[in-house]
């Protein structure tokens, strides 16, 4: 099946929203004392990792690869960039909000997403992907909220 250059654009976007992610949770998770939060980011940093696995499969059965070397968005989100300072401070609610932050990135790169005309099989997908997102975001945000 052939892909447009449209659907392509989207379909990265989500991919490097998703890289982002990893990034973002696995560098909270190695670095944050909290013990649940710690578990809670290693598994998202897990889910992200999937859903770029399942996001690219869907561009190779459409006969295209993700060029990771043609992200104009560089090698991080800005979204993920003041994670670090968060962690250093050992603040959890400071923390959570810097990682809802970057959900809030996530949540409207697949909303956007879902506006698109996605051909086949990658529309639920997509659909199934942004409801685990949303999810993460509120849970996420309810911790911070309590915190």
């Amino acid at each position: 099946m052939e892909i447009n250059k449209e659907v392509y654009s989207t379909v990265h976007h989500l991919i490097e929203r998703c890289k982002d992610g990893v990034k973002g949770y696995k560098t909270a998770a190695e670095d944050v004392e909290d013990q649940d939060l710690k578990d809670l980011f290693r598994k998202y940093a897990v889910q992200r990792d999937s859903m770029i696995t399942e996001l690219q499969d869907q561009l190779h059965k459409m006969g295209k690869m993700d060029d990771e070397s043609s992200s104009i968005e560089g090698t991080l989100h800005r979204a993920w960039i003041d994670i670090k300072a968060a962690l250093s401070s050992k603040d959890r609610k400071r923390i959570l909000e810097e990682c809802e932050r970057g959900e809030d990135y996530a949540v409207k790169a697949y909303e956007e997403a879902m506006q698109k005309n996605l051909p086949g099989e990658l529309k639920p997908i997509v659909a199934q992907q942004y409801q685990d997102v949303k999810n993460a975001h509120d849970h996420i945000r309810s911790l911070r909220d309590s915190a």
